[in-house]
């Protein structure tokens, strides 16, 4: 902890004394299960409590961008610039439209490509923790809504995350999705983020 730390969050100089952002990942590979509901509500909270907060939708259907209230024409770069290495995560970083202490790293229907895109390209599951290092002491908690899948931008995930939020449903076929996670998650503890 460092004491009246300036971080600097959409051009607003916030006081912090958080000296690095807390990473969450809000993960399950089944879908309509609430992880976009979670992930906006939850950002959306820290920032009505004053705490500089930036969620990053990394699903492709980008409904976590649009129900924070951005329009897929008002978004120029996204994170699937930040992956691919065409911009870097501060470029991309959008003001949220109503609350001060929010920002977004905005999806878009390119990231679509972005595993294909990826998979010959050395060290591809640390992507997104590498483009977080400029910009993680800026905010004190960065929120990651992931898409329903266990594929690499989900593993791209874990392994920047300090924390996975799992939202489940109470049925059976939900339960069996939960062990596959788990398994990847473990997989991810073991080879790439121990931390996680």
């Amino acid at each position: 902890r460092v004491s009246g730390r300036a971080s600097f969050c959409s051009g607003r100089v916030v006081h912090s004394e958080v000296l690095m952002g807390r990473i969450i990942a809000v993960a399950n590979q089944k879908g309509g299960v609430g992880k976009t509901t979670t992930a906006v509500n939850l950002a959306a909270c820290m920032a009505v409590a004053e705490k500089p907060t930036l969620l990053i939708d990394i699903d492709p259907q980008a409904n976590a961008s649009s129900g924070i209230g951005l329009a897929r024409e008002d978004i120029n770069a996204s994170v699937y610039e930040v992956l691919i290495g065409e911009a870097g995560a501060r470029e991309a970083i959008v003001a949220g439209p109503d609350l001060a202490f929010l920002d977004v790293l905005p999806s878009h229907q390119r990231l679509i490509g972005a595993e294909i895109e990826l998979v010959n390209i050395m060290a591809r599951e640390t992507r997104l923790r590498r483009a977080l290092v400029p910009i993680r002491n800026d905010y004190q908690y960065v929120i990651v809504d992931c898409p329903p899948s266990l594929g690499l931008l989900t593993v791209n995930t874990l392994t920047a995350a300090d924390t996975v939020i799992v939202p489940i449903q109470c049925e059976y076929y939900a339960l069996e999705g939960l062990g596959q996670l788990l398994n990847s998650i473990r997989l991810v503890q073991r080879n790439l983020n121990p931390d996680l």
